[in-house]
């Protein structure tokens, strides 16, 4: 019952002073707001880093042959069966609101050579049908047009291998490659499309041919060096590995790797990224525990009176200072209330459409591999939103620690005599 009593008037309190309180809280909800609307941003560009990096790479999740990841090379593919076999893995456990797109890949390091120069290249081996609905490399077309289905001969190619080859669209040249015999063999290509990227590796090194065209080529009828999987977001990554794992019941010849694992310079980026956002938060969470702290004492030294009027009433220090507690515990949670609909508010009305940095950028840009969308759009999760109300519940907590303990050791004859 006491307790019950104690909340009551510090509930009271709350209200009479409402002021005080309005003010005491204002501190809380604007932090939470900034909190709300700077891990949303920052949430939005790493999932857009990640969407332009594996769209442009492996996926987020690749299942490839043990060794590949670190050779790269022809010998450490999947053959025939053992690609059908990841295919039906695929196909079997993924729904469509999970998995946006696959596709199967043979990839192997060669030449590319023309009458006027030769240049080391990553040769990519794609299903024209289904790479369109995967990669992002064709809405960077610059001339001429992407694989399409039917093709045999045709090569996709970046617009510096193109310059320094001398090629335009229709232009043929020569791929030479180890096969999988271990013979050099060497393929006549005709340009049917040329690229521009932000990254300049690609720009100069990468060629898209059909896949069907590649296997026969290299002598690995049916083989893949891997199958990219598109998920709807970064998020699903580990569920669609525990699926895939089980679902294979570890097959010795086949491994099921994230993007973090075939990607590791982005995933190092985006931790340095967090790095730097979690400064800034404990930077803000610094100056709200400060300004709560300022209010609550304040209020605290401000009614000595009050307070000695409870104690001769019958109230100990220890139940005064729990009702200044209480009070703190009172404001906190009406303020992380208002701060996550301030928060929402913010974010989406004034970024909803995204933040739009293309004036600041002469051109595209890249970073660790991936091309920088300029339009930054907020992603909202639960858990970054409870980590957020969580925070500032701490705050706010332990910021009504002391004054509470200030108030458990006002005398009652000194508290009685304060003049307001």
């Amino acid at each position: 019952m006491r307790i019950l009593i104690l909340i009551r008037l510090s509930a009271r309190s709350v209200g009479r002073n409402l002021r005080r309180s309005v003010l005491t809280a204002a501190a809380m909800v604007v932090g939470l707001a900034l909190l709300i609307l700077s891990r949303a941003l920052a949430d939005g560009t790493h999932e857009q880093w990640i969407d332009s990096a594996v769209a442009l790479g492996v996926g987020h999740v690749a299942i490839q042959a043990p060794g590949y990841l670190e050779t790269r090379k022809l010998e450490d593919r999947l053959d025939a069966p053992a690609a059908e076999r990841a295919v039906e893995a695929v196909d079997a456990l993924f729904e469509p609101a999970l998995l946006r797109a696959w596709v199967p890949r043979l990839s192997v390091g060669g030449l590319a050579s023309s009458a006027s120069s030769a240049l080391p290249v990553q040769i990519l081996g794609v299903d024209p049908a289904l790479e369109p609905s995967f990669s992002a490399l064709q809405d960077r077309l610059e001339e001429g047009r992407y694989l399409e289905p039917g093709d045999r001969l045709q090569a996709f190619v970046g617009v510096e291998l193109a310059r320094r080859l001398e090629l335009e669209v229709g232009s043929r040249f020569v791929l030479t490659a180890q096969t999988a015999t271990g013979d050099v063999q060497g393929q006549l290509v005709r340009v049917v499309g040329i690229f521009r990227t932000a990254i300049p590796e690609m720009d100069e090194g990468l060629i898209h041919i059909p896949i069907e065209t590649a296997q026969g080529w290299l002598e690995a009828p049916g083989a893949v060096t891997g199958v990219a999987m598109m998920l709807e977001t970064s998020e699903a990554t580990d569920l669609a590995i525990t699926r895939l794992e089980a679902a294979l019941g570890g097959d010795d010849g086949l491994d099921v790797l994230g993007w973090e694992e075939t990607s590791p310079e982005l995933a190092d980026a985006i931790r340095i990224d967090d790095v730097g956002d979690y400064i800034f938060h404990t930077i803000l969470f610094a100056i709200v525990a400060l300004a709560i702290l300022n209010s609550v004492m304040m209020a605290v030294l401000g009614r000595r009176r009050e307070f000695g009027i409870l104690q001769a009433m019958g109230l100990t220090g220890p139940e005064t200072g729990f009702v200044v507690f209480f009070e703190g515990l009172f404001v906190t949670a009406a303020s992380g209330f208002f701060g996550v609909i301030l928060g929402y508010a913010v974010t989406w009305g004034f970024f909803g459409d995204g933040l739009d940095f293309s004036a600041l950028m002469d051109s595209d840009m890249s970073f660790s591999g991936t091309i920088i969308d300029p339009v930054i759009y907020p992603t909202f999760s639960i858990d970054q939103i409870l980590v957020s109300v969580y925070s500032i519940v701490i705050i706010g907590t332990l910021a009504s620690i002391y004054p509470a303990l200030r108030a458990t050791r006002f005398d009652v004859a000194e508290a009685m005599k304060f003049d307001r």
